[in-house]
């Protein structure tokens, strides 16, 4: 995508599309994608996974679902880091509302980490709280943040839509490994409980 001649034309339409952003901007529009993309922030990421993970810890009372959260965020981290230094791609060259960071454009690892971060959150949310009506709105919500975080790095002048759809792909197929290796399979929990019985 970033360097073969055969997606010249894609290259082409993600600078038109990035161009197309800048000219919607506007004061309310900055400050609404000026709070989006803080949602994904490194200090915001981090506060969200120490909150969520000692709640988790204490309302459940085990370590499972805390882990399967570490392991998402971390995971996604691991790779986006190992693959923007590889990529090396430049940001779209436009006025931008955030000061870049030092990493490259591709993929957008704001988007991967709210995708494993609040996206893991909403899975959890779904499968362990019992009461429906609440967890249904909590888990939408929670996964329309990635959505709210990757449209606002388009709109501030930091991503390509390539890269955000990238970010988003990569951090949901991390968290779907994790969901597959660490969640609990269906009766493990009684499984567990009754060698501890035996015990």
């Amino acid at each position: 995508i970033t360097r073969l001649s055969i997606f010249a034309g894609l290259r082409s339409w993600d600078a038109s599309v990035a161009n197309w952003w800048v000219e919607l901007r506007t004061p309310t529009l900055d400050t609404v994608s000026h709070y989006a993309t803080m949602m994904s922030d490194t200090q915001t990421a981090i506060a969200v996974t120490v909150v969520a993970f000692v709640l988790l810890r204490v309302v459940l009372g085990r370590w499972t679902e805390s882990l399967i959260l570490v392991a998402a965020i971390g995971g996604e981290l691991l790779y986006f880091l190992i693959l923007t230094t590889a990529v090396g791609r430049a940001r779209p060259d436009l006025p931008r509302l955030d000061e870049a960071p030092p990493t490259s454009s591709f993929p957008s690892g704001h988007t991967g980490a709210a995708v494993a971060l609040y996206v893991c959150l909403a899975v959890i949310i779904w499968q362990r709280v019992a009461q429906k009506a609440l967890a249904v709105p909590v888990a939408v919500v929670l996964c329309l943040i990635p959505v709210a975080v990757g449209l606002s790095r388009m709109y501030r002048g930091m991503h390509f839509f390539t890269d955000v759809v990238s970010g988003a792909l990569g951090g949901l197929l991390w968290l779907l490994v994790v969901l597959a290796v660490l969640w609990p399979r269906p009766g493990a929990d009684d499984a567990a409980e009754s060698s501890k019985a035996e015990v």
